[in-house]
């Protein structure tokens, strides 16, 4: 937790921050190892960051005075990102590594190799969303959380969401075997589709392509999705 990520219930009538989750209270004392009079970074969800003089730190709750609160977050990537439905603990990380990086807008897809039981899994419920892009911000010092939004239909997605995704953004298919290599440094507003493990199979790849779509590859190694995704916002941004 390299950022104390402030929920606006934390923040008193007096300027003051009350932290009662345990959660929280378990790394500021185990992890952090912090004690009254340390100076610790903050951020509130959705807005600035700064400082803050940590006053009292027990078992039921840390209390700290706000120093300042004038430093923005860092720039989010112009990227869509969507990611064909990973295994749930894959899906776990990978939330955590992509809202690290900076992605803030998200969509979780259903494709052909997507077991259907994967959406079945707890991980897919908003409250352990939630907790994963949570850490994600704590861990890269953010404090805009993404969106996301589940997509369980392959066909409706291309009808009804693909078209406004595309509008002004450029289409980018990760995949085996395409022609070209995934290009390095862009700046336009992007949608990243990356397919499961297995890839998505040919339609899905062709119906892609004729909406507008283009294809690229990152070489000849098979990687995991967490990889993958990692990999691809680091060499495109």
């Amino acid at each position: 937790m390299n950022l104390i990520l402030l929920n606006p219930n934390d923040l008193t009538d007096d300027g003051h921050v009350c932290i009662t989750d345990p959660r929280r209270l378990t790394h500021l004392r185990d992890v952090h190892r912090s004690s009254p009079g340390d100076l610790l970074t903050v951020g509130v969800q959705g807005g600035n960051m700064g400082k803050a003089l940590l006053k009292e730190l027990t078992a039921e709750r840390a209390y700290f005075q706000v120093e300042s609160l004038n430093e923005p977050p860092p720039a989010p990537l112009p990227v869509h990102l969507v990611l064909a439905l990973p295994r749930p603990r894959m899906l776990a990380r990978t939330l955590e590594h992509v809202t690290a990086l900076g992605v803030k807008e998200i969509t979780l897809l259903h494709t052909k190799r997507v077991e259907k039981s994967y959406w079945q899994s707890p991980e897919l419920r908003p409250d352990k969303i939630y907790q994963h892009l949570i850490l994600g911000l704590e861990q890269a010092r953010d404090t805009q959380l993404p969106s996301v939004i589940l997509s369980k239909g392959f066909r409706p997605f291309l009808q009804q969401q693909l078209p406004a995704l595309l509008n002004q953004r450029r289409g980018l298919v990760a995949h085996p075997g395409m022609a070209n290599a995934c290009p390095r440094g862009i700046s336009d507003p992007t949608l990243l589709l990356v397919g499961p493990e297995g890839g998505f199979i040919a339609w899905e790849v062709e119906q892609l392509m004729l909406a507008g779509c283009e294809g690229m590859h990152l070489g000849p190694r098979i990687l995991r999705v967490e990889t993958a995704v990692t990999a691809l916002l680091s060499r495109l941004f």
